[in-house]
């Protein structure tokens, strides 16, 4: 590459970085804010809200990708259009694709980096987080242990206690177990207390009583007791969480046969496509939207009024592009047989950049000019 390849190529990829790490940030800022207030809300340390943070930030970097190439596209182009710099280069002979080259061999590197974050990291990550959750949902303490609110630890099952003790005495417990369809039990007790053993976890509930309804006879029977055991471990048991999902499987295992993984995955032939396809459409959406913003703004050209109404309509090109991509997944996931439809946003966005350079490029395009402030009209 030449110099003035480099030097353009440079600029991109530092504002490429400083908009990734904007946006990383604020986005993250929104994401911790309500992931701090369930996790700690639930019992759960600072090191765990940390965990879970860092494994989600690979889902929240492949979301910001396409914007941040799309922002550093339009901030340097502008930037060197108004320091007169493409100025200087198309008088020496640079045509539209000439100058191109830079923005699509920074599409490219961008392109490298998101499929790297959905081939191998993000699958990684999911799974890890999945893996996470599910030993947190079991984790009966835990989902217990919030005093003055009803919670719902299972199907069928509500549990309320007034007030925790310090030293962790229940008081005024309530709970209600409807899993068998031919009766309903509720207890009540003044105190409580949990009790774990290894993988057995039992709340101890003193001075309480028990009402059974059977749903067959409509007979309601009541007994008092003095103390109670009650095995909770059930209660927080999930099958579907030991479900290997497509979004947690990696790209390698997903060119097998789909039959299989759909049945493992209890989803359907058209989920495994979508997924799959989604892969590879959205890290090349990556180089669409570098190219997008650079040819909008070098179709404007240069203008003392600014470049706003460039950068807003290569922003609505921007989104109703991607609104495609959102509009075809769910034909994708009722038919796998359209998975090219995945495809059609990032040619539609080819389409448009090619179209645009052939514009400027054209010897007798129509040219936005300013007049000097000190050139006298004829």
């Amino acid at each position: 590459m030449r110099k003035i390849d480099r030097y353009m190529l440079s600029q991109l990829l530092v504002l490429f970085g400083f908009f990734s790490l904007v946006l990383v940030a604020v986005f993250w800022i929104n994401q911790a804010v309500v992931l701090f207030d369930r996790l700690i809300g639930d019992g759960q340390s600072a090191l765990v809200f940390l965990e879970f943070t860092a494994l989600g930030l690979p889902k929240l970097v492949t979301t910001i990708l396409p914007i941040s190439a799309f922002a550093a596209a339009v901030y340097v182009t502008n930037r060197m259009n108004n320091e007169s710099e493409l100025t200087v280069m198309q008088a020496t002979g640079s045509g539209p694709y000439r100058l191109a080259r830079p923005v699509l061999v920074f599409g490219m590197i961008v392109f490298l980096m998101a499929s790297m974050l959905h081939h191998i990291l993000l699958p990684l990550a999911l799974q890890q987080l999945n893996e996470r959750e599910t030993e947190i949902s079991q984790n009966a303490t835990s989902r217990l242990l919030t005093e003055g609110t009803f919670l719902h630890p299972s199907q069928a099952v509500t549990f309320y206690a007034r007030e925790i003790t310090e030293d962790g005495v229940l008081r005024d417990v309530f709970l209600s177990d409807r899993r068998k369809p031919e009766e309903g039990v509720i207890y009540n007790a003044a105190e409580a207390y949990l009790l774990r053993n290894q993988n057995i976890t039992t709340l101890i509930m003193l001075d309480g009583m028990a009402q059974r309804l059977s749903t067959e006879t409509n007979r309601l029977s009541t007994a008092k007791f003095r103390d109670f055991s009650f095995d909770i471990s059930a209660l927080v048991r999930n099958d579907a969480s030991q479900v290997q999902r497509a979004q947690n499987i990696t790209t390698w295992r997903l060119m097998t046969p789909w039959d299989p993984l759909a049945k493992e995955a209890r989803q359907r032939i058209g989920d495994i496509a979508e997924e799959f396809h989604t892969r590879f459409a959205e890290p090349l959406f990556c180089v669409v939207a570098a190219m997008i913003g650079f040819t909008t703004l070098l179709v404007g050209g240069y203008s003392r009024f600014g470049v706003w109404r460039e950068v807003v309509v290569a922003f609505g090109l921007l989104l109703m592009i991607d609104g495609l991509g959102s509009t075809f997944q769910n034909p994708v996931r009722g038919d796998a047989r359209l998975w090219p439809l995945l495809y059609l946003p990032t040619v539609i966005g080819a389409l448009l950049s090619v179209g645009m350079l052939w514009y400027v490029a054209r010897p007798r395009r129509r040219r936005r000019r300013t007049q000097p402030a000190g050139e006298a009209t004829a």
